[in-house]
């Protein structure tokens, strides 16, 4: 591949790539870039929204580059400030080990694990004396952390601010200096300490790296961002069914942005795709080519079939029609509240009878708690055998 081959690999799917010029200039005097990308295991579970960086690094190490996957085991404990309207509860080791166990076996279901380098940044912190922390609290200002936003939004709001969160960037930005990465990949919302990464690796004399963002993946509500604490997300180790009934509950316009941000389809096939639902191509039918290659790459392709072969069964056995009324709710709607709302039940004490008597149903499946929530996405419900509506929860 010539470099502005290359360069399409990176840009795909990317929000931005700063600065773009040296990245050229790094690729034309370097045939392998190393290439890191941070993860704070804070949780044990990852989704399809951590992925979107996690693809981009499969798409690189392809091409040939040096993965760098950091694990901030260190970071972790002390809590990414960024977004947050308070200071985050800090985790113990042995969570964050816990949680880092979880995510070197799920990363290799899409990371070559042969050619990935795992790092870990507790074994550079660890060692790091009182006085060398000190120096390296000294290479920020007060005032440039407070240019960060959610900082800057804290700060004017009255809202506390622990003086361990300014450390943060520091030391994620000090693991670019160890590792002496040539790129870093992070979320939009990361931008500020990867620019952080690059103004230590000028302090120490360093070749700095050149950061490239990837948008923020929307979960199953096409509003917010995919969030287990939200409940409109996709499980990575989500059973084959339980992805794919999630992937087809999608909006129409929210699936193309699936597509670009976790599908290795090329871009000519996707615009295949797109041109042929234009001329009248169902859009399921091009949500299961979308649902079987994910499902695919966590599971396998067997399991992708069957997942499909049980998802048309439900739906046909209950003989749903095409088209239907749509209806879109805030999140948190009782379930006999949407029935009532949507027209499909006369009122909230009709809803709860038929919720007893097990004819209420989404996506085919009965509803069996009265007091049931539904999570955020696009759903078919049912009452009986000729109501049915499409409700989207926001």
């Amino acid at each position: 591949m010539n470099i502005d081959e290359i360069l399409a690999v990176f840009q795909r799917g990317s929000d931005e790539i700063l600065p773009f010029d040296e990245l050229k200039d790094k690729l034309a005097r370097k045939k392998v870039l190393k290439i890191k990308a941070g993860f704070d295991p804070t949780a044990p579970d990852l989704h399809l929204g951590h992925t979107v960086l996690i693809n981009k690094l499969k798409m690189l190490q392809d091409l040939g580059h040096e993965i760098q996957f950091l694990i901030g085991d260190f970071t972790a404990m002390i809590g990414d400030p960024t977004g947050k309207s308070k200071t985050r509860p800090p985790l113990s080791r042995q969570q964050v080990c816990e949680n880092a166990k979880s995510y070197t076996a799920q990363v290799f279901k899409i990371l070559d694990k042969e050619k990935t380098k795992i790092f870990f940044n507790s074994a550079w912190m660890d060692k790091m004396t009182p006085l060398e922390f000190i120096q390296l609290s000294s290479k920020q200002t007060v005032a440039r952390m407070l240019e960060r936003d959610d900082f800057s939004k804290r700060y004017k709001a009255g809202q506390p601010i622990s003086t361990h969160e300014f450390l943060y960037p520091l030391i994620q930005g000090n693991d670019s200096v160890v590792l002496e990465s040539d790129v870093e990949i992070g979320g939009t919302d990361q931008k500020f300490n990867l620019l952080v990464g690059r103004e230590l690796q000028k302090q120490a004399g360093k070749e700095q790296q050149v950061i490239l963002t990837m948008p923020i993946l929307e979960g199953l509500d096409g509003v917010q961002k995919m969030s287990k604490s939200l409940n409109n997300y996709i499980g990575i180790d989500d059973t084959a069914d339980e992805m794919f009934g999630k992937i087809m509950s999608i909006s129409d316009e929210l699936m193309w942005r699936y597509f670009e941000l976790l599908s290795f389809k090329s871009i000519e096939t996707i615009a295949d795709l797109k041109q042929e639902m234009a001329e009248g191509k169902n859009p399921r039918d091009i949500k299961f080519i979308l649902a079987s290659e994910i499902i695919t790459r966590f599971h396998d392709s067997n399991a992708a079939s069957i997942a499909q072969q049980n998802f048309i069964e439900r739906f046909s056995n209950n003989q749903i029609p095409t088209e239907m009324t749509e209806f879109t709710f805030a999140a948190g709607i009782k379930i006999a509240n949407l029935l009532k709302d949507s027209g499909l039940c006369a009122s909230t004490s009709n809803a709860y009878q038929m919720i007893k008597q097990g004819g209420a149903k989404i996506d085919g499946e009965k509803i069996t708690d009265k007091d049931f929530v539904p999570k955020a996405g696009t759903a078919v419900y049912q009452i009986g055998k000729r109501k049915f509506a499409q409700v989207t929860i926001k």
